[in-house]
């Protein structure tokens, strides 16, 4: 069976997507709630409203994606097809995902709730996490050079463990550096 190809269209609410590769397409308010998108190609398309929750990811392409106020819960990117693997995610619900070993240095992560997500191992060198919630989040031989923590809260991060050279983090947020040994820090 032969690939569809489909580019420069907008896709809403009701429309069925097939296998194949979508290049800078619009979805709308999609519910791809457990639907199967292994091996789909997505190459610089915008998600809208949509809600991927534990649909599958094996081997499907993500290039130049944003994802704008999207549901995604349970989801396994480290299963996705990591060549030129690249995202944004803004007002995004992610709750319980998994990044294990991915490379998805400079990801932008804004406005989002990050709560149990796994990132170990991953490279998240130069990712902004930009006002998100990362409540009970794992960061585990996680490489965080120069990833900015500023504006985010409810981490925990061991700088004993983990790659931080440069990364940054406002003063208040100083204490998710020193969770695991167990000291109370007062304001």
């Amino acid at each position: 069976m032969q690939e569809i190809f489909k580019q420069d269209k907008t896709f809403d609410t009701n429309d069925l997507l097939t296998k194949g590769e979508y290049d800078n397409c619009i979805f709308n308010n999609c519910n791809f709630a457990e639907t199967d998108l292994s091996e789909f190609k997505f190459i610089d398309c915008i998600f809208n409203g949509c809600n991927f929750s534990l649909a599958k990811l094996n081997k499907t392409v993500f290039r130049d994606i944003k994802f704008k106020d999207c549901k995604m819960l349970g989801l396994r990117f480290d299963t996705c097809n990591e060549f030129g693997l690249s995202f944004s995610f803004y007002g995004c619900q992610l709750n319980h995902c998994s990044f294990y070993k991915t490379k998805i240095k400079k990801t932008i992560f804004k406005n989002s709730q990050l709560r149990e997500i796994d990132f170990s191992e991953a490279d998240l060198t130069r990712v902004v996490f930009d006002d998100c919630d990362l409540t009970q989040t794992v960061f585990d031989h996680t490489t965080l050079e120069k990833a900015d923590f500023r504006t985010s809260y409810n981490y925990s991060i061991d700088p004993e463990i983990n790659r931080i050279k440069k990364a940054k983090f406002s003063i208040l947020g100083v204490s998710g550096l020193l969770d695991k040994y167990d000291i109370d820090i007062e304001k």
